[in-house]
């Protein structure tokens, strides 16, 4: 272990633990399957149990041990058993990669405080709840890595994603903060905070929608059809990006080449970006008005 800019790092996980939430499709599974490929054993968990079973029978071939089980992370007192059972069953855990997440679309005036609860206690909490359930087990371990992923939502702030927006920025001041604490204290845990532009999953296609037609969104497969216009990025390469953060132990990292470009944009116009986007959402009112 050592001071400075990166006080510790992992150097391999060949025969280390990881867990990893939402694995059933998406960064979550891609993520989950390259440290299996690493020789990582792993714990996986998602909402839908069909989906994680595929995930942890991809594993399994690739010769490691996998546990595999139905998870909300909105639910503290599952994620912490969850934990508990993950060292009970493999006996330690090195990695905790929080990535369950949803999404939302509404204006902050038409958002209900239901909707906004119900994604602040996934993408938010579960990241909390995650984070503070296996840091203990982490330490424990002797050496250990935190993900948590945010997105470039943390980054830029943009019109009707308000309730994405708050979740995604708090999870990046949660996990920098805690990167720093652990830094301070010298701890064998490193901490990377992840924010991934476009990527080719099924958040958008799961999403609730509650945008009016003044904004020019008819329904959720719209919504869905136009993110995955934009989004360039593949789940396997993220899980790259993810699998290379935690061996580097870098405190961010950004995904894709929109995250960059997004990231460059705020660096550079930290207030003007706003004035982009504003330009931009009228002439889609416009458009929809016609």
């Amino acid at each position: 272990m050592k001071c400075g800019t990166n006080w510790y790092q992992m150097k391999t996980l060949q025969d280390k633990v990881a867990a990893v939430t939402g694995a059933g499709s998406g960064i979550g599974r891609s993520t989950a399957v390259l440290l299996a490929r690493q020789g990582c054993h792993v714990a996986l968990s998602d909402i839908d149990r069909a989906s994680v079973d595929q995930t942890a029978d991809a594993c399994r071939a690739l010769g490691v041990k996998v546990t595999s089980t139905r998870l909300d992370v909105a639910d503290k007192a599952a994620v912490h058993a969850w934990a508990d059972d993950t060292v009970a069953a493999h006996g330690r855990v090195n990695v905790i990669v929080n990535n369950a997440g949803v999404g939302l679309g509404a204006t902050v005036e038409s958002m209900s405080y239901e909707d906004f609860e119900w994604l602040m206690n996934i993408n938010f909490w579960g990241v909390v709840y995650g984070t503070k359930a296996f840091l203990p087990h982490l330490k424990s371990a002797g050496e250990g890595h935190i993900v948590n992923i945010s997105s470039v939502f943390g980054i830029i702030a943009v019109p009707t994603q308000s309730a994405y927006n708050a979740a995604k920025f708090a999870v990046r001041g949660f996990t920098e903060a805690l990167r720093t604490e652990l830094e301070i204290e010298r701890s064998a845990v490193g901490v990377t905070c992840v924010h991934p532009g476009g990527i080719k999953t099924n958040i958008a296609r799961s999403a609730r929608t509650r945008v009016s037609p003044d904004w020019g969104v008819k329904d959720s497969d719209q919504v869905a059809a136009d993110f995955e216009k934009i989004a360039r990025t593949s789940p396997d390469d993220a899980a790259k990006d993810i699998v290379g953060a935690i061996l580097a132990n870098r405190r961010r990292q950004l995904i894709g080449l929109d995250a960059r470009f997004i990231d460059f944009m705020q660096r550079l116009l930290p207030e003007s970006y706003q004035h982009l986007l504003i330009a931009g959402g009228r002439r889609q009112r416009d458009r929809a008005a016609k």
